[in-house]
């Protein structure tokens, strides 16, 4: 698939890659899946507890890309106008004038979300899924490309309003960012230690915001065989059989998980998916979509423990690639 040209998804992954590891250090499968949400216009919710870099990936993410960024800090007394916009009164003329919020950017992160209460959270909804915003009765488009990225520290639960299932359905991703290995966290020491005035305005616009359009839809072209999809609804629909799962994957999950998939296929030069792109992918695109028994909350059970059990469980199917490849077509 790579033609070498800046909208090809494999050039512009590794683009992206070289250009953020000038600042960030640590896991880097994290950049990967914000490219591929990114590549398939999709939103993400980013776990980890705080001083990992998360609203710092973010910001890296969007300055590689030349995207504009902003940041909403999530406070219980934020209103939904505060991340919307209002209209404001102007004096001088007598007119009212329309006063654009924060989530009038290219690269939206909102910063602890589940401090914010379910009617401000609930304002990001229609941005999400509709790509516009309605101030005073007037609708308003957002840039393009337009992506949330919602943070949220997975170990307070004082003060914090945990978010509904229908608000994380709005997610494509659930990602996590956990404390950096040793080697790591020494590679961060040595890079602050020569520079300590490092950050995110220190990388340089790789991509371009057309580059993302057009690799879009190469990305849209990536071939789905028969075999793959029934694997992929064999694969969701276990989410809904399983005995710990009060509620699974939604079919809106399953749109997601195929779209995902077609972007890893892409980035890694591919024209089709394969199974490994599932499964490379079914806990972060599935894992916060489940709605597991009391019994297995109780027990401690994590979504991607059973999703690892389904992945297992399933069966994978042995396609020759010609078939997968869609040779035929």
């Amino acid at each position: 698939m790579s033609d070498g040209s800046s909208a090809d998804p494999s050039a512009i992954h590794a683009s992206i890659l070289d250009e953020v590891r000038r600042v960030f250090v640590g896991d880097e499968t994290v950049v990967t899946h914000l490219t591929i949400a990114m590549l398939t216009r999709g939103h993400v919710l980013l776990e980890g507890v705080p001083g990992v870099a998360k609203t710092t990936l973010a910001n890296l993410f969007a300055g590689v890309i030349g995207l504009e960024y902003s940041r909403i800090q999530m406070t219980p007394d934020i209103l939904p106008a505060d991340i919307t916009g209002s209209t404001v009164y102007h004096e001088p003329t007598g007119d009212f004038n329309l006063r654009r919020g924060p989530i009038f950017a290219n690269v939206v992160v909102a910063d602890e979300i589940n401090r914010a209460t379910p009617k401000t959270q609930s304002a990001l909804l229609e941005a999400m899924q509709e790509q516009q915003v309605t101030i005073e009765g007037e609708t308003l488009d957002l840039p393009k490309p337009f992506m949330v990225i919602a943070t949220q520290n997975p170990l307070e639960f004082e003060g914090v309003f945990e978010l509904p299932e229908a608000q994380r359905d709005r997610f494509q991703l659930k990602l996590s960012m956990g404390i950096p290995e040793r080697r790591f966290e020494r590679e961060l020491l040595a890079r602050f230690d020569e520079n300590p005035t490092l950050s995110p305005s220190d990388v340089e616009q790789m991509v371009s915001p057309a580059d993302i359009h057009d690799a879009r839809e190469i990305v849209t072209a990536v071939h789905v065989a028969e075999p793959i999809s029934e694997y992929l609804l064999d694969l969701v629909e276990a989410t809904r059989t399983h005995p710990d799962v009060e509620h699974g994957a939604s079919p809106r999950a399953t749109i997601a998980f195929q779209n995902v998939s077609k972007a890893r296929a892409a980035i890694i030069g591919r024209e089709y998916v394969i199974p490994d792109d599932l499964k490379a992918l079914a806990n972060v695109a599935l894992r916060h979509r489940l709605v597991l028994t009391t019994d297995a909350e109780l027990s401690g059970v994590a979504p991607d423990e059973i999703i690892d059990d389904i992945l297992s469980a399933v069966e994978t199917p042995g396609a020759d690639p010609e078939q997968l490849a869609g040779a035929e077509r």
